[in-house]
């Protein structure tokens, strides 16, 4: 019998709160909605950063995490920068592309899940990896108590995916926080289709050029429309974990 589940939910026995920022397409700006997501979270609370992209991590590049390294103690210890626990893929590849497939992504996922030292934390933030497959499928059977914040933009090629990943979420009757618009248009083309589903409309980011330049610096993030934008949307997402957790 493989243990690490047994261990995964040991890890995640003293975190508050798991939020999987999480899209059914890739290119709608997820990574940089987790990653703000976190250091916002962060002035305030204690939080940590979960890339899963075994295939593309990109999170590191967003906080100019590069050259750090997590360290051994009883597991993995996550490397901390602007106040944020952030653990990588990309700590164990150097870089390199990641030929994985079938049960090989599955036990990546188990371990990176299982060897991670978390410790005390009121939230943890997952990087999810695109799409629906064997990596999101892993997550909602391993991961407890998670909540999914799900990511689309205007386009109803993305919102055709997203419809997906949420027939699946509502089929497991996983929790879901709601559904946040980026790089949003007015009006928006997909509010009402949202609350059809009887499920939060967030609210919208915007398109921010500025966000360019300033990846790799997660003070200026902050501070560009976008991170403020988010940032007035915590709220939002703190009530419901609030709620979630008087239910419970």
């Amino acid at each position: 019998m493989d243990p690490r589940p047994s261990i995964i939910a040991t890890r995640f026995a003293r975190i508050k709160t798991v939020i999987a920022v999480a899209s059914g397409k890739g290119g709608v700006g997820k990574s940089m909605i987790a990653a703000t997501l976190a250091l916002s979270l962060a002035k305030n609370h204690r939080v940590g950063l979960f890339d899963l992209d075994v295939y593309g991590p990109s999170a590191h590049l967003i906080l100019g995490a590069s050259d750090l390294q997590p360290t051994e103690d009883k597991g993995l210890v996550p490397p901390r920068i602007s106040n944020v626990s952030f653990m990588s893929p990309v700590f164990f590849t150097q870089g390199r592309a990641s030929p994985l497939r079938g049960s090989d992504v599955t036990n990546m996922i188990l371990e990176l899940l299982a060897i991670t030292q978390w410790r005390k934390l009121d939230y943890l933030i997952l990087d999810m990896p695109p799409g629906i497959g064997d990596e999101t499928l892993d997550v909602i059977r391993f991961v407890p108590n998670c909540t999914f914040l799900v990511v689309t933009t205007p386009s109803k090629v993305a919102m055709g995916a997203v419809d997906k990943l949420l027939d699946i979420l509502q089929e497991l009757h996983r929790p879901i926080i709601g559904i946040l618009e980026n790089m949003a248009t007015e009006p928006s083309p997909i509010k009402d289709d949202i609350t059809k589903r009887s499920l939060r409309y967030l609210g919208s980011l915007p398109y921010d050029p500025s966000l360019e330049a300033a990846l790799g610096h997660p003070e200026k993030i902050l501070t560009t429309p976008f991170g403020q934008s988010l940032r007035r949307l915590l709220p939002a997402i703190e009530r419901y974990e609030t709620a979630a957790s008087s239910n419970k």
